[in-house]
C-alpha cells in the first residue's frame, strides 16, 4: 500500500479541522440564536412591546425646547429691555451679552433686532440694518406683526455664511407692553438632525416631526417613514393614510399599523411649544431584528475564529516545514548553508550571471592546518575556530553574496557581479583579515590563516567545471606554501 505524501495529510488535517470547528460554532450559534428566538417572540406574544416615547419625548424637550426657553428668557431680560429703553447707546453691552447667551448655552447664533433703529445685533457685532424691501429681512416684519409670542423658523444665517438654521424668533416688549424688537437663538437644521439620529440609535425608534397638516416637517438623515423627506404628507404614504385624518384630533396617543410587510407600532404626542406632533417608530419585529444581527454576529466571530485557527495551524506547520527544510540546507555548526543548500542558490546566481551577462567569481577556502589545532585543543577548539571563521567570512562579504561550508575546513563563496580584478581584492582582505584574528577557547588564543583558489564564470561552464578550477587554484595555494590566493583564470569570462 503507497505511503500518503505529507501534503495529502496536511490537507486532510486542516479539512478535519474546518469540519470540526464549523460544526460546533454552528451548531452553538443556531440553538442559542432559536432559543432567544423563542424567547422574544413569546414576550411579544404575552406581552406587549413597551413603548418608550416619554422618554424619547422627554429627551427631545431637554434637546429642542430648551432654545425656546433660552429665547424666552432673552425676551424678558432686564439689562436688554433696559438697554433698548436707554437709547442704544453703545452696541458692545449688547454683543457681549449676546456672545454671552451663545457661548453659555451652546447655541449656534443669537441675536436681537431694535424696532426703533432696525438694527440687526449679533454675538459677532453689528450685522445690519433690517429693511422692508428686502426679502431676507421679512421674518423680522412678520415677526412684529403676528400674534403669538413667538416662532420657529427655517431660515439661512447671515452671521455663519448662509448655513441653514432653525430659529425661535421671540418678540420682546418693554415694561410697557410695548414692542421693541425680536430676540433669540439658532440650531443647524444638521445639529437637529443629528439629535434626531442619535435618539434612533439609543432607543433603537424611528424618530421624526409632522406638523398639524400632516407633513414631515423634521427627520434623521435617513428620512421619515418609509423614506418620506422632509416636506412629504403623510397621506402620500400609503400605510399611513388613515392616520392623517386622526390628526390634530388626539393629540397623543397609540397606535398600530403594517407597512412594507412589516408590523409597527406607533406613539404621537403633541409638542404645543412646537406646535408639532412627536411621532415616534418601533418596528414589531426590532427586537427579532437584534437576534438575527446576534445571529450574524456570532456567525461573523466563529469565522474569524476559525480563520485564526487555521491560519495558526497553517503557520505552525510552515514553521516545521521551513525548520525541517532549513535543516536539510543549513551546516547546523556554522549555520552557512551546506552542499545542498548551496547548490540551489549557486543554480540560481549562475543562471542570473549567463541570462544578462553579469561576471560571478567563485572562492574556494580552505584553513591551514586544521587537522594539527584539532589533533592539538581537541575538535570542540577546531568546531569554535569554524564558528568563528565562518562569522568573520560573512562580515568580508556584501548580503548578496552566497557563503557555504562545503565540508569539514573547507568553504565556498560566490561573488555575483563581481570580475577577477575585484574578487582577487577580495580574496585578499578576506585572507589577511583571518591571518590577523585570534579566537578565544578555554583559555588559549587559537590562530590560523586561509588559502584560497580563486576563478571566474566562463561562458560554458556548469558548477562542477567552475568549483574544479577553483579547486585547482586552491591547491597551488597549498603548494605554494599556504595562507595565499591564487587564481586559475578561463580564456572566455563575463565582464
Amino acid at each position: 500500500m503507497p505511503l500518503r505524501s505529507p501534503l495529502y495529510s496536511q490537507r486532510s488535517l486542516i479539512l478535519t479541522l474546518i469540519a470540526l470547528l464549523g460544526a460546533g460554532f454552528l451548531a452553538t450559534s443556531f440553538l442559542s440564536y432559536h432559543a432567544s428566538r423563542t424567547s422574544i417572540r413569546d414576550s411579544i406574544v404575552n406581552t406587549e412591546l413597551p413603548l418608550t416615547s416619554d422618554t424619547v419625548y422627554s429627551e427631545i424637550q431637554k434637546d429642542l425646547v430648551r432654545p425656546i426657553l433660552i429665547s424666552s428668557m432673552m425676551s424678558r431680560d432686564t439689562f436688554m429691555r433696559d438697554w433698548v429703553v436707554n437709547g442704544e447707546r453703545d452696541p458692545t453691552p449688547m454683543t457681549r451679552y449676546l456672545n454671552e447667551v451663545m457661548t453659555h448655552y451652546g447655541a449656534y447664533t443669537a441675536f436681537f433686532i431694535s424696532d426703533a433703529s432696525l438694527t440687526y445685533y449679533h454675538a459677532k457685532g453689528v450685522l445690519k440694518q433690517v429693511k422692508v424691501t428686502e426679502p431676507r429681512d421679512a421674518w423680522y416684519f412678520r415677526v412684529r406683526d403676528m400674534k403669538d409670542p413667538y416662532e420657529i423658523n427655517v431660515d439661512p444665517d447671515l452671521a455663519n455664511k448662509d448655513n441653514l438654521t432653525v430659529f425661535i424668533n421671540y418678540k420682546v416688549y418693554d415694561y410697557n407692553n410695548r414692542f421693541i424688537g425680536a430676540a433669540g437663538v439658532g440650531l443647524t437644521v444638521d445639529a437637529v438632525i443629528k439629535l434626531i439620529d442619535k435618539y434612533q440609535q439609543h432607543y433603537q425608534r424611528s424618530v421624526y416631526f409632522v406638523d398639524t397638516f400632516g407633513r414631515v416637517v423634521l427627520t434623521g438623515a435617513e428620512g421619515g417613514p418609509q423614506g418620506a423627506r422632509v416636506g412629504q404628507s403623510l397621506s402620500e404614504i400609503d400605510s399611513m393614510k388613515n392616520l392623517v385624518s386622526q390628526l390634530p384630533k388626539p393629540h397623543s396617543g397609540s397606535y398600530e399599523y403594517s407597512g412594507a410587510g412589516q408590523g409597527h407600532f406607533l406613539n404621537v404626542r403633541f409638542i404645543p411649544e412646537l406646535n408639532w406632533y412627536l411621532f415616534v417608530d418601533k418596528l414589531e419585529d426590532g427586537d427579532l431584528g437584534d437576534i438575527r444581527r446576534s445571529l450574524y454576529l456570532n456567525l461573523l466571530i466563529c469565522l474569524i475564529v476559525t480563520l485564526i485557527v487555521l491560519a495558526l495551524l497553517n503557520r505552525a506547520l510552515k514553521r516545521y516545514q521551513d525548520k525541517i527544510q532549513a535543516q536539510a540546507t543549513l551546516d547546523s555548526l556554522t549555520e552557512l548553508p551546506n552542499r545542498r543548500g548551496f547548490d540551489l542558490l549557486a543554480a540560481q546566481a549562475m543562471q542570473e550571471a549567463q541570462r544578462e551577462p553579469k561576471p560571478l567569481t567563485a572562492l574556494l577556502l580552505d584553513l591551514d592546518h586544521f587537522k594539527v589545532l584539532n589533533d592539538t585543543y581537541g575538535h570542540l577548539a577546531g568546531d569554535q575556530v569554524l564558528i568563528g571563521f565562518a562569522r568573520d567570512l560573512e562580515s568580508c562579504l556584501r548580503q548578496s553574496d552566497i557563503v557555504c561550508r562545503w565540508g569539514g575546513e573547507e568553504f565556498i563563496v560566490l561573488l555575483k557581479d563581481t570580475d577577477g580584478e575585484s574578487g582577487l581584492m577580495i580574496a585578499e582582505k578576506i585572507r589577511q583579515h583571518v591571518a590577523h584574528q585570534r579566537y578565544a577557547y578555554n583559555g588559549s588564543s587559537l590562530h590560523v590563516t586561509v588559502s584560497i583558489g580563486l576563478t571566474t564564470l566562463r561562458v560554458d561552464d556548469t558548477l562542477h567545471t567552475l568549483l574544479s578550477r577553483a579547486d585547482h587554484a586552491m591547491y597551488r595555494a597549498k603548494q605554494s606554501g599556504r595562507n595565499r590566493t591564487c587564481s586559475e583564470m578561463p580564456q572566455s569570462v563575463y565582464g
